[in-house]
C-alpha cells in the first residue's frame, strides 16, 4: 500500500474524525446503544435478536454511503494485494477477536474511549499496541514492504 502524502487533507480527515464522533454521538442518544459494528452486526445475525429494522438500516448505511458518495466524486481505484485464503483468514481472526473483546475497534475505540470506559481503554491500547508490533515485526525483522 502507498500512501500518497501529497494528497492528505489534513482537515478534510479531521471533519472525517468529527462526524464520526458526531454520529456515535447522535446514535447514542437517540437509541441509547453504542454504534459498535460488532454489535450491531452481531445482534442483526442472532436469532431472535432486537431492533433488527434499525440494525438492517444501520448495515445498509454502511454497505451504500459509499456507493452512493462514487457517484459524485471520483475515488481512487481500491487494490488488495492479498490473496484469498489470507483476506478469509484475517476476517475470522477479527471476528473471533471481537467476540473476546466484547466489541470491535469502532465500539471501543470511538465509543468506548469517549466514554472513558476502562475496558475500552485498555481493548484501544491493546488493538493499537498489536497494530504498532505487526508493523516492526513485518517491516523491521522481515523486511516486507507494507
Amino acid at each position: 500500500m502507498n500512501i500518497d502524502w501529497g494528497a492528505f487533507t489534513p482537515w478534510t480527515s479531521l471533519a472525517g474524525g468529527a462526524l464520526i464522533g458526531l454520529s456515535a454521538l447522535l446514535f447514542l442518544h437517540a437509541n441509547g446503544r453504542i454504534a459498535g459494528i460488532s454489535g450491531v452486526l452481531g445482534g442483526l445475525l442472532s436469532p431472535g435478536g432486537d431492533g433488527r429494522h434499525w440494525r438492517v438500516a444501520f448495515v445498509l448505511g454502511l454497505v451504500l454511503a459509499p456507493l452512493l458518495w462514487r457517484l459524485a466524486v471520483d475515488l481512487p481505484p481500491l487494490v488488495v494485494d492479498a490473496d484469498w485464503p489470507l483476506l478469509i483468514g484475517a476476517g475470522l481472526l477479527v471476528g473471533i477477536s471481537t467476540r473476546y473483546a466484547t466489541g470491535c475497534t469502532s465500539g471501543h475505540g470511538v465509543c468506548g474511549v469517549s466514554r472513558l470506559s476502562p475496558r475500552s481503554l485498555v481493548a484501544t491500547l491493546a488493538f493499537m499496541a498489536s497494530g504498532f508490533a505487526t508493523v516492526y515485526v513485518v517491516r523491521h525483522l522481515l523486511g516486507a514492504p507494507l
